[in-house]
């Protein structure tokens, strides 16, 4: 089912510029300070490419997607982006310690903390969702889809990969475990996860992985507005030029035809998801007590230590949600922990699954962000009074009032599972937005797909 193959991608030149100073974290994850950071740190750093600044003089035709395009062009002929001669796959190596953890020691949970989470770089086809062959687990926002494809039409080009899941006992893994040279990129990014790329050119193990990826399903992890952006892409150009195409080398059909990709097993150890918590604020009447009396119409409700700290948070969610759903609700002066769902109120479900129910996030949305708090699915869609938080200390902090203003609650979660993503995801159901953050990111600039 997964059509894959290689390709020659343009990749920075070492002896031009130093990699650990052009890549960058995905787009989206790029936040104003990040942005300053890359475009301080070289000339040639990737952020001016996906996440240029915008100019008070901009207009149609000088605009940060028609400089991006430029820069594409000039470091093209400059030799600072050189294309590989032979078409490759790209094993990549991600070493990384899960946030709160040490090298050093090891978690709550006695895990050793450093873990090694390795995939490999194709192309991989375009399909419909309705081929079966990939598959989503969140929704979409057309703002952001909207400029990922002004950007693709300017430079006609991949700069990131679509963080792809497919599920085998190993076969691929053990096909490329063990690079016969050394890795061509070694980079420690921000967060101090050790990125390692490999160039496999063998055409006979190149075939041998295909052969394997043949018969798999895809789920995509990080990228749907990317994956949604090439596909309507793909579209457009096989409207415009349906009488011509031009192949990419070593496949049949059009380059617009194919998107990079990175495939990653979901039975991987160190395939790791991340919880992302919801900070409510800005709410003109919010009463901790009559939280606590209407969450109990949907929840067995227990008041627990309120100076918590974040460590002690993720430990009391943890032991509890091994009997199920439990959310911790934490403001300025209580804490209560949720647990056990009230079954008799399904019409608060109505349209959702059974798969879908069991999720800790739906059951916050629709129980508690909803019905208690009274927020509408727009005004959530919107993050008009809400806001999603990694970690659990800074949300905390929030409530708490450390930095300033001080947030109405925060409600804290268990990380969802693995194999949860693929069972919404093969059910062709979906999560509520930002349901899932897998660690750590792939990196942009490791390889670019350009397409002429």
């Amino acid at each position: 089912m997964a059509d894959i193959h290689p390709f020659r991608a343009f990749r920075y030149d070492p002896r031009r510029v130093s990699p650990a100073e052009v890549v960058t974290q995905p787009y989206d994850k790029i936040t104003a300070t990040l942005q300053d950071r890359y475009y301080a740190a070289n000339p040639y750093n990737l952020v001016r490419i996906i996440l240029g600044r915008k100019e008070n003089s901009d207009n149609s035709a000088n605009n940060v997607y028609s400089r991006a395009a430029a820069h594409f062009g000039d470091w093209r002929q400059q030799g600072i982006l050189r294309r590989d001669a032979l078409p490759s796959l790209y094993i990549y190596s991600q070493r990384f310690t899960l946030p709160g953890s040490t090298k050093e020691g090891s978690t709550k949970e006695g895990a050793t903390t450093e873990l090694e989470r390795r995939g490999f770089i194709a192309l991989g086809r375009i399909e419909d969702y309705s081929a079966g062959v990939v598959f989503r687990h969140e929704q979409t926002l057309a703002k952001p889809k909207a400029d990922r494809l002004d950007l693709l039409r300017a430079t006609r080009a991949h700069f990131g990969q679509i963080f792809m899941l497919y599920e085998d006992s190993g076969e691929v893994e053990s096909l490329l475990a063990s690079p016969v040279t050394e890795s061509t990129i070694e980079i420690t990014d921000e967060y101090g996860v050790v990125h390692r790329v490999w160039q496999v050119s063998d055409a006979k193990l190149i075939d041998s992985v295909r052969g394997e990826m043949r018969d798999k399903k895809l789920v995509i992890a990080d990228g749907h507005h990317r994956y949604e952006t090439a596909l309507t892409y793909r579209n457009e150009r096989r409207g415009a030029d349906s009488s011509s195409a031009r192949p990419t080398p070593g496949s049949s059909g059009s380059p617009y035809e194919f998107v990079m990709m990175t495939f990653v097993n979901m039975n991987s150890p160190a395939l790791r998801i991340l919880p992302t918590h919801r900070v409510v604020q800005g709410l003109s009447e919010f009463s901790e007590d009559d939280f606590r009396k209407s969450a109990r119409a949907y929840f067995d409700v227990d008041e627990v230590d309120p100076s918590l700290d974040a460590p002690r948070a993720t430990a009391i969610l943890r032991e509890s949600g091994r009997c199920g759903t439990s959310i911790l609700a934490v403001t300025g002066s209580r804490a209560f922990l949720l647990h056990h769902p009230n079954p008799n109120t399904p019409e608060i479900f109505a349209g959702l699954s059974i798969r879908q129910q069991g999720l800790d996030v739906v059951q916050l949305h629709k129980c508690l962000l909803e019905k208690v708090l009274k927020l509408s699915e727009e005004s959530i869609r919107n993050q008009q009074n809400i806001s999603y938080v990694r970690d659990a200390a800074e949300a905390l902090s929030l409530v708490r009032g450390e930095g300033g203003t001080r947030a109405n609650i925060a409600f804290l979660l268990n990380p969802c599972r693995v194999a949860q993503v693929r069972d919404i995801a093969f059910a062709g159901e979906v999560m509520p937005q930002k349901s899932t953050d897998f660690y750590p990111k792939l990196l942009s600039g490791l390889t670019t797909y350009a397409l002429d």
